[in-house]
């Protein structure tokens, strides 16, 4: 749950302003849906508890009651001192460079040092190359951070640098650079959004009872899920989970059929049905983009080509250890961040009718990775409730921007700082064993209903809402097993 700690610096680290979320509605940019009759008109402004009761009563999973934000895109705007919008390359680059040069100097100190002639046994150097693999993982997960700053267009004012130095180091690391960028812009237009988000959408309850091929209304009988079972979850989550999204779009949206192009027609996220970020014909993409998709796969193939060479020249074990280990842990780094930024107890998601950029992009949440989120992986765990509001915000200057938001967002503020950087990890099997599915509060009412929170069928937290079987089979609540 949220840490209350104050901080030892306030620039350095963020104060932690709420324990849960509460609010009401909100004023979002023109591409959200129109906004909730409670901010639109002089009266609704004294009817706030009229509007809050309207929407019964919303538990999050750990049993806080939360309302919905009711804080504008103008007042976050307003709140930041105009001197964190700027950017810099120079800075930016000398980031990129201190990277390279450290995963450089690891590997030169390795490969020449770490050798029998200097270390004669066997387990050591198994250790050290091993330990390798970590730090290389690490600074190229940096790496990956400050691409992802280009994709935003906050690493520098010019668009032409950004795309190129963008295109080059994610490329490096196999990661489609264009296509990347572009559903990853639409994952912040839409985050929180069950049926548009392009990044992460939670299973809902039909969903997850048909993958254990129950009906909707027993969920709250099955039995426990057991420890190993979320374990063996997480350690295939943690090693495949991002390229199951590059490869099948696996946690977004599977509404194809919408792309406004026709592309969609008969299409679903899976293998081999062209859903992926590498196909220009992708669904994901509109036919202006797909030169782009062809440039970002040039990308991979030059890469591909470059490790080829290395494989063939100084044979698989080499490039084993020298790249593909390096490279599983920052898919490994990838996908926790991304989880733990999306996933946590309390953090609500949206129906169609209820979402708006407001409500979606505090539906995130701050966590703290100590050294190595704030000096290596550029604060990207630590700042990410800021970075959905305002994605062109450079990381150097993210800290004081987010300090300056706290006060409009108030209570709706959602971190956890608790024990730093063990509490990251302790996260991740917090999230897996109590965010399992999304369904509204047993207790939602009007506008609350399109309101969703985490639960689980291992009796942790709020239990999820029991279905009468007669009721279920009567509305068409039947989930059988997946197909």
């Amino acid at each position: 749950m949220a840490s209350t700690a104050l901080p030892q610096n306030p620039v350095l680290r963020r104060n932690i302003t709420a324990d849960s979320s509460v609010s009401s509605a909100v004023v979002s940019p023109a591409d959200s849906p129109a906004q909730s009759p409670s901010t639109t008109s002089l009266s609704s402004l004294g009817s706030v508890e009229e509007v809050k009761n309207s929407r019964g009563k919303l538990l999050d999973t750990y049993g806080n009651e939360f309302e919905i934000p009711d804080y504008t895109i103008k007042q976050i705007y307003d709140a930041i001192p105009k001197h964190c919008f700027e950017r810099s390359a120079v800075r930016s680059l000398s980031y990129v460079a201190r990277d390279l040069i450290v995963l450089g100097s690891v590997f030169y100190a390795c490969h020449t040092y770490v050798t029998p002639e200097y270390i004669p046994s066997m387990p050591v150097r198994a250790v050290l190359w091993a330990l390798y693999t970590v730090v290389q993982g690490l600074f190229a997960t940096g790496i990956w951070v400050l691409a992802h700053e280009c994709g935003h267009q906050a690493f520098s004012p010019s668009k032409v640098l950004n795309d190129t130095v963008g295109w080059v180091l994610h490329s490096a690391l196999l990661v489609p650079y264009f296509s990347w960028k572009i559903s990853h812009g639409k994952h912040h237009k839409a985050t929180g959004h069950m049926t548009r988000d392009m990044v992460f959408i939670p299973k809902t309850r039909e969903e997850y009872s048909s993958r254990v091929g129950r009906l909707a209304h027993e969920l709250h009988e099955l039995t426990e899920e057991t420890p190993i079972a979320t374990a063996i979850h997480m350690v295939s989550q943690q090693l495949g989970g991002w390229l199951m999204y590059l490869t099948t779009n696996v946690t977004g949206h599977n509404q194809h059929e919408r792309q406004r192009e026709g592309k969609g027609k008969g299409k679903k996220n899976g293998f081999w049905t062209g859903v992926n970020h590498f196909n220009p014909n992708s669904p994901l993409y509109e036919r202006k983009d797909e030169n782009l998709i062809i440039l970002s796969d040039i990308g991979l193939a030059i890469t591909l080509g470059v490790l080829t060479y290395i494989g063939k020249t100084y044979g698989f074990a080499n490039l084993l250890v020298w790249y593909i280990l390096p490279y599983l842990w920052v898919n490994h780094w990838l996908v926790a961040i991304t989880f733990l930024q999306h996933t946590d107890p309390t953090l609500p998601h949206y129906d169609a009718a209820t979402w708006n950029f407001t409500r979606g992009a505090a539906a995130t949440i701050d966590r703290e990775f100590g050294f190595i989120g704030r000096h290596i992986l550029h604060g990207i765990i630590e700042t990410h409730v800021l970075h959905h509001y305002i994605s062109t915000i450079p990381f150097y200057n993210a800290d004081e921007a987010s300090e300056a938001i706290k006060p409009v967002m108030g209570k709706h503020y959602r971190a956890d700082v608790k024990d730093g950087s063990i509490g990251f990890l302790k996260a991740m099997w917090t999230s897996a064993r109590m965010c399992q599915w999304v369904e509204p509060s047993a207790d939602a009412q009007g506008e609350g209903k399109g309101v969703m929170f985490f639960r689980n069928r291992n009796g942790l937290g709020v239990p999820p809402t029991k279905i009468e079987a007669a009721s279920a089979k009567n509305n068409g609540v039947i989930v059988g097993a997946d197909e």
